[in-house]
């Protein structure tokens, strides 16, 4: 059953579902690119800050590649390292591995960041 124009239900949920998958695309492509100018504006800030907490994040994801079964898994972990400045003011900011790896709760000592952008941490002797 059509609409006398060669649009079918099919046609017309397909289209409306590919702008919906492209706007959310779209939509956190430009938030990245505005995040990232964001930082870029923001001053490089040094403050004295002690490691609050720490969490990972983990996606997993698997796809079928081919014919044969065979499926390809991918697994992508993002860490997260809280701080507290002087002003009582807590921020999580994302941190490498080898970072999170190198710092523990507790740690108190020399914060530096630039908007969202973690750029290190220099621990108190």
């Amino acid at each position: 059953m059509g609409f006398g124009f060669g649009f079918d239900g099919f046609s017309i949920l397909f289209t409306i579902m590919f702008v919906l998958v492209f706007g959310m695309i779209l939509f956190t492509v430009i938030k990245s690119i505005a995040q990232w100018g964001k930082n870029n504006a923001s001053p490089r800030l040094t403050v004295d800050a002690v490691v609050i907490t720490k969490r990972i994040s983990t996606t997993s994801s698997m796809h079928n590649t081919g014919s044969a079964g065979m499926h390809h898994h991918h697994t992508s972990t993002t860490y997260y390292v809280t701080f507290q400045v002087e002003s009582g003011d807590r921020m999580e900011l994302c941190v490498s591995g080898q970072e999170y790896g190198m710092l523990a709760e507790g740690d108190c000592g020399r914060l530096t960041f630039q908007g969202t952008r973690y750029l290190g941490f220099a621990r108190n002797a």
